[in-house]
């Protein structure tokens, strides 16, 4: 069992990005043209495979906790409304990129995918398919589903289409917690949309839970832990809840003294942590564990783990491309996003226009620290000789000054660093945000705002 001292760990709580990306989204701005992403999508590599993102943007009712980009609707006029635009949207992208690459990967985020009926799943995936017809063979088909919208035709409908993977969002079983966080959802609920996704073959079924919602406690959050086990889930995500008020005017409505405090959370990691592992799952990057036979954890052994918007993946190399309402797609030396605003979306695709809004170019200094930063977030090391050998600069030298701010880390063997490596301890693994900040040359201009990134711990 993995001790932690909480008092100390506590002072490491401080506001920190997630790193999804790097630069992250905050450097995303209008300096990165229309022309600029167009120009990029129509000189990438042709070799180099596609990952593709769906955002479905909408949902019947608010989950307090939620920090996603979602449309409050239930009015089907509005969801066909958002099928043609994404016709069309399509259609466009069509002009600009190679669409006869192969797809690796392709997922479908929300919002809740599975707000849409059957039918309207089965329109959107033949679409995509008819522009996108290269999907390899063992390509990673995958959809977040909130357990309280599926229904067996949909699930049929996807695994016709040749989805294999699900994500269904939990974050707590205990009643007390759903209610102060606006989702009710039964066991038995989960239960059946679990046996639907073993009927229909997918064949990786994760699962998330969030610590830190309100009114919970190690007590509480064991049982919703031994709960989920029971369902027998290929991954857990347990994430760190996220506390943005000022981004999200529905977490406004969480009594901020429920929320339980940083040492509580760090108790309920560390017994996740011991919980997972005892139960057979290994620790894969930041808040995520898999099975052994998993390929999530068979990466991480070599060192072959990535990252990016749609999490831990095995699928490095590919270009990804967004489609949808605030969607963000990533090649080699740029993030580009799509608008949030419904009505600008709509008016850039009527204009004959992808929706793009903003994004960012990186130059050479943000692609070396986005190698050494994504590194450290998905394999907790850096093997430096081989980071040398890409870059030709010398890591010391290059990095005085994360050298200095990582001094405490390895006073306090959190982690360890000498000339060929940089590798956290298991328990630096839950302090991987702050060690990653002290290569991010952008933390200067955000600090002492406590109104940018949510808490690390």
């Amino acid at each position: 069992m993995m001790e932690l001292d909480f008092a100390k760990f506590t002072k490491y709580s401080k506001p920190g990005p997630r790193y999804t990306s790097y630069p992250t989204a905050l450097e995303f701005s209008d300096d990165f043209l229309y022309d600029d992403y167009i120009k990029k999508l129509e000189s990438q590599d042709s070799t180099r495979p596609l990952s593709l993102y769906f955002h479905l943007p909408f949902c019947k009712n608010a989950c307090y906790f939620c920090g996603c980009n979602v449309v409050f609707t239930s009015k089907e006029d509005k969801m066909l409304r958002y099928i043609e635009y994404l016709k069309r949207e399509l259609k466009i992208l069509s002009e600009h990129l190679n669409m006869k690459r192969e797809v690796i990967q392709m997922h479908f985020g929300g919002g809740t995918p599975t707000f849409f009926t059957a039918e309207q799943l089965d329109i959107i995936i033949r679409e995509i398919k008819s522009y996108f017809p290269n999907f390899v063979e063992n390509a990673e088909i995958s959809c977040e589903i909130d357990p309280r919208h599926i229904n067996e035709d949909q699930m049929r409908v996807m695994s016709e289409h040749g989805f294999n993977r699900v994500s269904f969002g939990i974050q707590d079983f205990n009643e007390k917690v759903q209610v102060a966080v606006h989702r009710v959802q039964p066991y038995n609920i989960t239960k059946d949309a679990m046996e639907l996704a073993r009927k229909y073959n997918m064949h990786s079924v994760n699962v998330d839970l969030i610590y830190g919602l309100p009114f919970q406690t190690l007590e509480s959050f064991k049982e919703t832990l031994s709960l989920a086990l029971t369902l027998n889930p290929d991954r857990f995500a347990v994430f760190n809840y996220a506390h943005v008020p000022w981004l999200k005017k529905t977490m406004r409505k969480i009594d901020e003294t429920t929320l339980p405090r940083p040492d509580e959370k760090l108790q309920i990691m560390q017994y996740t942590i011991d919980f997972l592992t005892t139960n057979g799952y290994k620790m894969i990057g930041m808040d995520h564990f898999a099975k052994p036979e998993d390929e999530l954890f068979q990466a991480i052994e070599k060192g072959e783990l990535h990252r990016n918007f749609q999490g831990y993946t095995t699928k490095g190399g590919a270009d990804l491309i967004g489609v949808g309402l605030t969607s963000i797609g990533e090649g080699i030396d740029y993030y580009a996003q799509n608008f949030k605003d419904m009505k600008e979306y709509e008016a850039a695709i009527d204009a004959g226009k992808l929706p793009f809004e903003r994004g960012v170019m990186l130059n050479n200094d943000d692609m070396i620290r986005q190698y050494v930063i994504m590194e450290l977030m998905s394999n907790f090391k850096l093997d430096i000789k081989r980071f040398e050998a890409l870059y030709n600069v010398e890591f010391k030298v290059y990095f005085a000054d994360a050298y200095e701010a990582l001094e405490p880390f390895v006073q306090e063997e959190l982690i360890t660093l000498c000339d060929d490596s940089l590798e956290c301890s298991q328990t630096g693994t839950l302090l991987i945000r702050n060690i990653a900040m002290a290569f991010d040359a952008y933390m200067g201009k955000h600090a002492g705002s406590s109104k940018t990134f949510s808490k690390t711990v």
